[in-house]
């Protein structure tokens, strides 16, 4: 009796010392799980975003100011060059559609080509927010009338509402609105970016948030992600 009690005893001292090798390597396993949902979730935001940004772009291609708008949430904004912020997806709408001949839908002749390229999307770790730059190169213009080609760089938020990504804050850098048959390299100082027409008859909620250099003045947007290989923030020109 003495003997089994004994060796019971001792048994239940090592347990603890045996189970701890399963211990660690159930740990580990979990430890490895939680890792790649948050890889896949970050993937799965990743393309979610590419296709809300190129979402947008189609419709503003074609004049779906209603469906471009409602890629925002609710309190999302658009900022286009020095015309000031619009907030909400009313005055996103209502903005989209003056400003390109006041109707749903492109006018007979217009080009409106937003040509959405170089997409560098960053995740936040809660996995419900984002950024992403973007660059813009645009071909705009009236059948005999009038043709312009657009550059710029777009440095835009998303968040996810209800388990759908959507645009939160839309901004838009324009570094030169040019003439086609002049082209960018005569622009004069100052000719490269001025207040839309559209913007002075429908004021927007609020001014602009940045002081713009547009060319022939060398401007670098502000990154709002990291250098992804120093993890530092991107201080631009140095």
């Amino acid at each position: 009796m003495n003997r089994t009690y004994l060796a019971g005893f001792a048994f239940a001292l090592a347990l603890p010392l045996l189970q701890q090798p399963a211990l660690a390597q159930n740990s580990g396993i979990d430890a490895e799980i939680t890792a790649l949902t948050e890889r896949v979730q970050a993937l799965e935001a990743t393309r979610a975003i590419k296709k809300l940004q190129r979402a947008f772009g189609f419709y503003v291609d074609r004049g779906l100011w209603g469906e471009a708008a409602d890629l925002f949430a609710d309190n999302g904004s658009i900022e286009i060059g020095v015309d000031g912020v619009y907030v909400g997806k009313p005055r996103i709408r209502e903005y989209l559609m003056r400003l390109h001949g006041g109707q749903e839908g492109l006018i007979y002749g217009q080009l409106n080509e937003w040509i959405t390229l170089q997409p560098a999307i960053s995740i936040a770790d809660d996995g419900n927010t984002g950024t992403a730059r973007w660059r813009d190169h645009s071909m705009l213009g009236q059948y005999k009338q009038h043709a312009e080609w657009r550059d710029g760089i777009y440095e835009n938020t998303y968040v996810k509402e209800g388990g759908v990504w959507k645009i939160n804050a839309l901004h838009l850098y324009v570094n030169f609105v040019a003439p086609y048959e002049k082209g960018w390299a005569r622009l004069q100082p100052g000719e490269a970016l001025t207040q839309s027409e559209t913007a002075k008859a429908f004021p927007p909620d609020r001014a602009s948030t940045a002081q713009y250099k547009p060319f022939p003045d060398v401007q670098v947007p502000p990154f709002q992600a990291v250098n992804p290989v120093t993890g530092k923030p991107v201080r631009g020109a140095r």
